[in-house]
Formats: structure tokens, sequence, C-alpha cells
């Protein structure tokens, strides 16, 4: 195997033997496969899009394909067999769409080959070997380390703008243009003599295209749920049964209380579920409490500890210990072997086991508050008072510290940079490195929290709305606002808010903790060049280069 898709891979170069993610080589295979045969998929819906058709059930597929691919959902080797054997069908809808527009627009098809023909072998020993065959090392001893990780970093921002686009559709919302990038995209790298330019240029388009579904995501979640509002939430836990969600997915947490309403059971949020408990339709359920744990990676010891089920909404799962492997479930596309998965969104099996276990026999020891839902709409509802501090003086710079948390050393920066930040500073957090922070009382500025959590890495399209809404309001850019964007990376959904932010222009941006594998250095000179990316360093210089950024 050969995977260096996340932060954490094996001595920052590649996963060889066995992800450190969890996924053995079968796993890693089978994945490598599903990517290689939606490339075949989206050669024939990309030609249809072009002539103005398109098949809902081929894009549904390519983006749960897509999803199902990204760090820490699927390790099932069984599901992913399941799903390959799909693939066939849905192809056949894709290149019918394609030739029932060309024959409307009268013209001839194009005679498409190589991942648009493949056929499934009988098995998943076969399934795995020809896995093996379309592996990233292929494409490394043929086109070379510089433009094989320009194509999985167009790759991997594909995948983490099908995980935003499916959470999305399951609220309703979908947008065809954001399809039809997905498909050229994926079309695009099977073409066998690609550019750097054209790659950068196809990387920048889909920094474009995330916006559009950040955007999309962001109309979701509020039509459905209402804006997120400034909340005081529960950290820990009050005396009952419970049950502890994780990820991502608002729609199978408000299944998930309807479906537990007067059971008596309480419900808490983990990780990135965080937020949820700042939507309105979502925290008017009583029995939604509190939030337990921090970030993803530090699941295991603490659903260890938790005395209910756990539910796993999207990405994050971690291998389960034996000690809660009987009381964890996935949802959605997560999947691990041997735990058991809801397919049909009727959790009566985590109710019942809520029922059965324990629970809480007494409240946290010293209860501890959190505030969160400073989303795009609470935060311009007072842009008044922000932008008059502003002009006073007494705020001096924004810092949005963001992005992916993970366990590995280096992290510790974020924290140690949060604590450092002047008194006449803001610091907005976003995605589930804002556990880094969130222990810390920063105390207020001009009436207003120093720090201002705006919610999941699904919510970052706030942060693009307030920096805009600043901007405009101080008659500048984004560069030239007192904003400093350190972001800490760790698997494909950053990797899409990144490009989304190179897209819009914005500069200076630093990531951490280790720059991905896939970016070699003649790719990183590029970046350095047209938009300043700057690896993240010492604090101490960092804090003082940020804060002297438009001094001129």
């Amino acid at each position: 195997m050969f995977c260096y898709q996340c932060e954490q891979t094996a001595s920052g170069s590649g996963c060889t033997i066995t992800g450190i993610c969890g996924k053995n080589p079968d796993t890693a295979a089978l994945q490598d496969l599903l990517v290689e045969v939606t490339k075949g998929i989206s050669k024939f819906a990309h030609r249809a899009a072009q002539l103005g058709a398109r098949n809902n059930e081929v894009d549904t597929f390519a983006i749960e394909a897509l999803f199902t691919t990204v760090t820490n959902v699927n390790f099932d080797p069984a599901r992913l067999a399941s799903m390959l054997r799909e693939v066939v069908p849905v192809r056949d809808k894709a290149k019918a769409a394609y030739e029932e527009a060309c024959r409307s627009a009268g013209q001839s098809p194009e005679d498409l080959n190589g991942c648009s023909t493949w056929q499934p072998d009988v098995d998943l020993d076969g399934l795995v070997k020809q896995g093996e065959m379309v592996s990233i090392r292929q494409r490394l001893g043929s086109l070379g380390e510089d433009i094989t990780g320009l194509q999985e970093l167009l790759i991997y921002g594909i995948k983490g703008m099908a995980a935003y686009a499916k959470h999305a559709q399951v609220l309703g919302h979908e947008d065809p243009e954001v399809y039809a990038f997905i498909h050229e995209g994926m079309d695009f790298v099977t073409k066998p003599d690609p550019t750097v330019d054209q790659l950068f240029t196809m990387c920048l388009r889909c920094g474009e295209a995330t916006v559009k579904v950040l955007a999309l995501l962001d109309q979701a979640n509020s039509e459905s749920y209402g804006n997120p509002e400034p909340t005081e939430v529960l950290w820990g836990h009050v005396p009952g049964k419970a049950i502890l969600v994780s990820g991502h997915d608002l729609k199978d947490i408000e299944l998930l209380l309807k479906q537990t309403e007067g059971k008596g059971v309480n419900v808490y949020t983990h990780g990135e579920m965080l937020p949820a408990l700042s939507y309105p339709e979502l925290k008017k359920h009583k029995h939604f409490v509190g939030h337990y744990g921090g970030a993803w990676m530090r699941q295991r010891p603490e659903f260890s500890q938790f005395p209910g089920p756990i539910l796993m909404t999207t990405n994050c799962i971690q291998e389960p210990r034996e000690d809660y492997k009987e009381r964890i479930f996935t949802c959605g596309l997560v999947a691990w072997p041997g735990v058991r998965h809801i397919g049909d969104q009727d959790f009566t099996p985590v109710i019942e086991a809520a029922l059965a276990a324990p629970g809480f026999d007494s409240a946290s020891p010293a209860e501890k508050k959190l505030t969160v839902g400073f989303g795009h709409h609470a935060v311009l509802g007072v842009a008044g008072t922000v932008i008059e501090a502003v002009k006073s003086g007494a705020l001096r710079h924004f810092f949005l510290i963001g992005g992916c948390d993970g366990a590995e050393a280096g992290r510790n920066y974020y924290s140690d940079l949060g604590k450092a930040l002047p008194d006449d500073t803001v610091c907005l957090t976003l995605g589930c490195g804002k556990f880094r922070l969130l222990g810390d009382d920063m105390g207020t500025i001009g009436g207003l929290p120093r720090r201002l959590d705006m919610g999941q890495c699904n919510d970052a399209y706030s942060a693009v709305k307030v920096a805009m809404a600043l901007a405009d309001a101080f008659g500048t850019d984004v560069n030239g606002l007192p904003l400093s964007i350190v972001l800490s990376w760790f698997e494909q959904k950053a990797v899409c808010i990144l490009l989304a932010l190179l897209h819009l222009g914005v500069k200076d941006i630093r990531v951490g903790p280790a720059l991905p594998a896939f970016i070699t250095p003649a790719v990183l000179n590029v970046l350095v060049e047209k938009f300043a990316i700057k690896p993240i360093g010492n604090v101490e210089e960092d804090l003082e280069a940020m804060l002297n950024k438009n001094a001129a």
C-alpha cells in the first residue's frame, strides 16, 4: 500500500505497511480502486453535463464513493467491496445519459476506455489485486512526484468537496454546478500528460467550487435548524441514561433526538458535533443536554469511560477498544469491521443499548460551560461594535485559528499561540482545532468574548462571510484586514478549505503542524511565490510577524 492523503502519514512521507489511521493494506487497495473507478464514471458524467444532461443517481454515487475514501470513514473491506459492485450499473447509467445527450445534440460519443471499461473481479482478493494495480505508486513512477502530488492535491480537494456536498444533500440541498465540477475534476486527473500550470488552475477551480458547496451547506443547515446562536452549553454530564454522538452530520442527530424524545435518555455531543448545540431547532430538545469529551483523536479513552452507546455519524472513527466495541454504532458511510451499522436511520438498537447501559449516576464533579454558536449571522449581527472597536484601536487584530486536530507532536503550537494572543485581539476558532483553546477563558473586549467559536469545519463559510463583510466595511480586501489565518490540517476537508481560501486570493496563511507529503518542494515554492503560504514556526516569532503584517 501507499497512502499520503492525511497529515499523520508515516514518517511524513507515506504509509506503506499499515495506515496510521488504522486501515490495512486491503482496505487501502479497495479505496484506491474506488477512487479509480469513480474517475471512469465521471468521464461519462462530465461529458454528459457539458451537453446539459445529468443523472442524480450518478451524482450521488460519486460523492458517496469519494466521501467513503476520506480519512477515518470506512475501514470495512466488505462494505467497500459492496460499493465497488455497484459501480458498473451506475457507470452504465452515466454512459447512457452521455450517449443520449450526444444523439440529441447530433454528435457522436467519444470512445472512452481505461477506467471507464473496468469490470469487478469475482471475489474480494481479486478486487484487492485490482486496487493494487492503480495505487499512487503507479503514477509516481510514470509522472513523477510533482505532477502526481498536484493530481492528489486536486483529488483530495474534490474528496473534501464531496463530503460537504453529501452533508448538504441529506438536507435536500444540491447544486448541479458542484456535481459538474466534481466530475470534471475527476475526469481531468485521467489525462495522460497534465502540466503543472493546468493542475494549479484546476486546484484553484476546486477552491471556487468549494466556496459554492460551503455556501450550499450553510444554507442547508440554517434552513433546516435555524441560524446558530451564541449558546452556553454544559461540558460534562448529568445523571441518567446517555447516548454520545460524534462526527458532523446534523440530520442524524436530529433524527436521534426525535426518536429518543420521552424515552428517558440524554443525548450528548462529542468532537465536531459540539456546534449542533447552538442550532435553535436542535437545542429545543430538553434531553439534548451538553457536550462530553474533547476532539476526535481522544475518543478511545473517552468512549471507554462513557456509560452508554456511541453513534459515529461521519468521518473521525478510530479502531474501537474491546471495552466499548459492543456499544459503538456507525451510520451513513462510516464503517468498521465487526461494529453494528445503522443503515436505515432507525436508531432503535442505539436507544435499546442506552436503556440497558448504566448511564451516569451523578453529575460532573465540577460543572463547566462552553459558549458556542458564533456563526456569521451572530458575528455580523454585532459588526458595528466590532468595526468601532477596530477604528478606536481597542481591537488591534483578528486571528482565525482552526482546522483539524490530531494527536502527534507539534499541535501544541495552536494552544500556545492562543494563550500568547494579546488582550487587544480576538480569536476566531473553527473545526475540531478549537479544542486546543476551549479550556481557557480569554475574557472579553468591548463587551464581546475574545474567543468566538464559529463551528465545525463544515461551517468554514461563516469565516469567509465574516472576512468578506469586514473587508467591505473597511474598504479593502481580506489581505488588507488586521486578520491572520493559522490552519491546522489533517485530512481532505482541510485541503479543500485551503484551496477555497487560495481561490479567494487570501495570502500569508500559516499551515501546520507539517506540510502535506504530497506537496513537493517545487510545488511549495509555487505556493509561496503566488500565495505566500507559510509553514508554522516559532510561536513568538510568528505572532510578532502576524501582528505587524499590515505595518508599512
